[in-house]
């Protein structure tokens, strides 16, 4: 396993649709979502999708830990998960903003409007299909990571530009980002 190297924004493979994956059980995907794991863990993030380690296939692997989690919220700890062509589908027409980083835009962090609720559907590692429905804070995962598989990062989803931010500008909370526990809420 390796601690893989990150694109940043303006790197062009961040801006390119990646392609589907054909046959999911292939080795070499196993390994790319091992790595990409390993290196989540070294940075202590939640999500990666494969084009922001230069490798422009359909991928994404992401968790969420319960230290992350208010404890006023009713939502579970997500382990590792592994999503291969995967599709988000909106349950919902209510959007609400939540603020977000990104791996590829270190240091910042902006507004970003989301559905509430979605439904993903995706492959796993063994071919076999998957079907999640988030809310909340899990939603908004869900549609940052696969945006990066249609070469969108979440500056190009804000609509008021003027919450995109310095995280030192966040004073003492410094890298840290106030989340509610309705965000949290299934």
């Amino acid at each position: 396993m390796a601690i893989l190297h990150i694109a940043l924004m303006g790197n062009k493979i961040l801006m390119e649709k990646s392609k589907q994956i054909s046959d999911p059980t292939k080795p070499e995907y196993k390994k790319l979502a091992k790595d990409m794991q390993e290196t989540l863990e070294n940075i202590g993030a939640n999500g990666l999708a494969a084009p922001q380690v230069h490798v422009p296939e359909r991928l994404v692997v992401y968790r969420i830990v319960a230290h992350q989690i208010p404890p006023e919220s009713n939502m579970k700890p997500v382990p590792w998960r592994v999503l291969i062509n995967p599709i988000v589908t909106p349950q919902t027409d209510e959007v609400k903003p939540i603020w977000e980083r990104c791996l590829s835009l270190p240091g910042l962090h902006g507004e970003v409007p989301r559905y509430t609720k979605v439904q993903l559907t995706a492959q796993q590692l063994d071919g076999s299909k998957i079907e999640i429905k988030a809310s909340g804070f899990h939603a908004m995962l869900l549609q940052h990571e696969c945006d990066h598989l249609d070469g969108v990062l979440y500056p190009m989803q804000m609509i008021d530009i003027s919450t995109l931010s310095f995280d030192t500008e966040l004073g003492d909370s410094r890298f840290y980002i106030p989340r509610s526990a309705e965000e949290f809420m299934e």
